[in-house]
């Protein structure tokens, strides 16, 4: 790398690791932001992804015309290392809410509920989210194609869990979703979307 060049890192790492980055590829006269994305495949395909980034404004006022290409909103959190750490929070919340989404679609299969029908009645009301929208399909028909690869969220888990307990904070729903991602990898699911944790429930009765 050149001095003077930017490096852009849209992977989801450790915080520390990208501050360790961007102190290395400083001595070099590198500048370096992170720019974790999240909005699954379909955000990817429609240039629609949210882009959380961390790093020094100039360096992100130079990389933006990259990242508008990718994403629909660009949000600045601060110095090198607090995209990763708003990431980190973005997956907690994925895990809880797909859970939650899991739980209630095995919940309503059991009850022998009309269930695309309860789902388009929920999806507008105060229990509406994300997972529910974009991936109850899936966990319905029992059917995962990639949107983001379980293993790959098993990994962002732990991110998220050594940093709460750098800040001596106990996330026991992330930590029961991450022992359930552990389950199903061992299964063979790693490469299978996350919505795979409907498999972590008894399977519809019908």
């Amino acid at each position: 790398l050149t001095p003077g060049s930017l490096v852009i890192d849209c992977s989801t790492i450790a915080p520390a690791t990208a501050k360790a980055m961007a102190k290395r590829l400083a001595e070099r006269n590198v500048h370096y932001i992170d720019t974790p994305v999240t909005g699954g495949t379909e955000g990817a395909k429609a240039g629609t992804l949210t882009v959380l980034c961390g790093g020094e404004t100039n360096a992100l006022k130079q990389a933006r015309p990259l990242l508008e290409v990718i994403g629909g909103s660009i949000h600045h959190f601060g110095p090198v290392g607090s995209g990763q750490q708003v990431k980190a929070v973005n997956q907690v919340l994925v895990a809880g809410s797909y859970a939650a989404v899991a739980e209630a679609i095995a919940l309503g299969q059991h009850l022998q509920l009309p269930m695309e029908q309860v789902v388009a009645a929920l999806v507008g009301g105060a229990a509406g989210s994300w997972a529910l929208q974009h991936r109850s399909a899936a966990m319905l028909a029992d059917q995962y194609p990639l949107g983001f690869k379980l293993a790959l969220h098993h990994k962002d888990l732990k991110i998220a869990l050594d940093a709460a307990k750098e800040q001596q904070l106990e996330l026991p729903i992330t930590q029961r979703v991450l022992e359930q991602e552990s389950e199903l990898m061992q299964g063979g699911l790693g490469n299978a979307d996350v919505s795979a944790l409907r498999r972590c429930y008894p399977a519809n009765p019908n």
